[in-house]
């Protein structure tokens, strides 16, 4: 079961003979990971955030962000000497065995499908908050929610996530133009932001500190980590960048501190914002009630009626905030700036799903048909296609914190994962050459670990049945469809375009491994 490593090695040769054009340098991949990680974490996911742990999701960041900063260090070393499309999925299959990478790449599936649809519904609901607030338009909400949301289906969010499949389509150079772009509104969007509320922070609007205990900060950090789970997009692009030894290692850890700062300025400014709270709403019990809930958002309604102003009520958290320290103008331009560079985290997070596709059939474990590169264009249509319709079902019928939840599991799992690998093939394969080494790998890939574990833990108790499920699927589908094509198992190895005339070889076993 354990037996089937693919040598690194084959990896590479498999990515020389049937690889993705090149074309993305380390600032691209620094804006694309920018695009990916700022984006719903800190628009939308702000309000769920205050509503676990209120102005102590401040720490919540923190202790999400450290986490993905030991896990972007293990990703960094393993992307560099890895530079194939895969990502966490290719690690694993080199270094712990097919087993493994089937499970990492069928979380990873979770991961970017679901995520993407968060973020499609992140989007609807600051387009239409802009739309009713500056054009005083009245939209139905049957049409722009779910129906866990109250609404019938969210046709907005649909909208944007075909719009993003046929970015992806036409091609990615065209894709990372287009992104860099948005990337610099929303970043101008969110200076203006920090610019405008910062200097008129109340410092009493932080107390108290942490209305839900350590256990809501927790909760809150859990939540959040979708916030960050950009960096690791950006990995599964090594296949498409250039000189990828010295550019991985940037755009990771460059997107990840820059993202970081602003996240801890923005959250200040929303929880400081004098006539504001960020206190949790509680049912008459005094319970904090669950984030996206209907309960909740009666609550909202009634609050809302008697005059208070709540940030957790708020699907548009920082436009909201502005209009209430008396920049209304300003804050329907950031809802525009939103609308318009939400859909850049969309783009990466369906680009990354589409490259792990891509790689999972390129070894046989998924049809063929998932790695046909279309002829003009140059990118993986078919599967592009298919997990844009998937997303485009996500966003119509699911409220966003549920879908980011979700998509966390599936994170954390293969964060793991790759913290894992990067201290296994140190033992395996001490002499490969890595252009960039994890700096005190021993201790950094176990706290990785240790920190992906009790964020899972602190998901709400839905999420990980979900991703139980989930993985018994995954199981199922593997055992009995995937194992018996996989080349790997078939002692099949790809070998360099040069040499494509002479039969396929067969994997050498390890020494001591079992044959299959």
């Amino acid at each position: 079961m354990f037996g089937r490593v693919k040598p690194l090695d084959a990896i590479l040769a498999t990515a020389e003979k049937k690889s993705l054009h090149r074309s993305l340098g380390a600032f691209q991949l620094t804006m694309l990971g920018i695009g990916a990680v700022i984006g719903t974490g800190i628009f939308v996911l702000t309000a769920e955030a205050a509503q676990k742990a209120g102005p102590g999701m401040m720490v919540s960041f923190i202790i999400a962000g450290l986490v993905c900063a030991f896990a972007a260090l293990c990703y960094a070393e393993m992307s560099s000497m890895v530079p194939v499309s895969g990502s966490a999925y290719t690690y694993s299959y080199a270094v712990m065995g097919e087993l493994i990478a089937w499970m990492v790449g069928w979380a990873l599936i979770l991961e970017y499908a679901v995520a993407a649809g968060a973020v499609s519904v992140g989007w609807s609901g600051y387009v239409i908050g802009l739309l009713e607030h500056a054009l005083n338009i009245d939209i139905p909400d049957t049409l722009v929610a779910g129906p866990f949301d109250g609404g019938a289906i969210n046709l907005p969010a649909m909208f944007i996530a075909g719009l993003v499949t046929w970015l992806l389509v036409i091609g990615t150079r065209e894709s990372a133009t287009v992104n860099a772009v948005l990337v610099v509104i929303k970043v101008s969007a969110l200076t203006l932001f920090c610019v405008l509320a910062l200097p008129v922070m109340n410092s009493a609007q932080f107390s108290p500190f942490a209305p839900t205990g350590f256990i809501g900060v927790g909760m809150a950090a859990a939540s959040i980590f979708f916030a960050y789970v950009g960096f690791d997009a950006v990995s599964t692009a090594a296949e498409e960048t250039k000189n990828p030894q010295r550019n991985m290692p940037i755009g990771l850890i460059g997107s990840l501190t820059v993202c970081t700062v602003f996240y801890l300025l923005v959250a200040a400014g929303v929880i400081g914002a004098p006539g504001l709270s960020s206190q949790p709403v509680r049912d008459v019990a005094g319970i904090a009630l669950e984030p996206g809930s209907r309960e909740l958002a009666a609550q909202c309604a009634a609050r809302a009626a008697e005059g208070f102003k709540d940030v957790v009520c708020s699907k548009e958290a920082l436009a909201f905030t502005l209009r209430e320290i008396g920049w209304p103008q300003i804050g329907n331009l950031l809802g525009l700036a939103a609308g318009l560079a939400l859909p850049s985290v969309i783009l990466m997070m369906m680009f990354g799903q589409t490259r792990i596709f891509f790689v999972m059939s390129r070894d046989g474990l998924l049809p063929a048909s998932f790695s046909k590169i279309h002829p003009k264009y140059n990118t993986p249509h078919v599967i592009t296609i298919i997990t844009g319709v998937a997303v485009a079902l996500f966003a119509a019928f699911f409220p966003v914190g549920q879908l980011a939840n979700i998509s966390n599991s599936g994170t954390l799992f293969a964060f793991a994962a790759v913290s894992i690998a990067v201290m296994v093939i140190r033992k395996t394969d001490p002499t490969r050459h890595r252009p960039f080494r994890t700096p005190a790998v021993w201790i950094t890939a176990p706290i990785s670990i240790a920190g992906c574990i009790y964020l899972f833990a602190m998901l709400d108790h839905k999420s990980i049945i979900l991703f139980a499920i989930w993985a018994v699927i995954g199981f199922f589908v593997y055992f009995g469809y995937s194992r018996s094509r996989s080349h790997v198992g078939l002692g099949i190895v790809e070998v360099h375009e040069e040499d494509a005339d002479v039969p396929p070889q067969p994997v050498p076993p390890l020494p001591g491994a079992p044959i299959d």
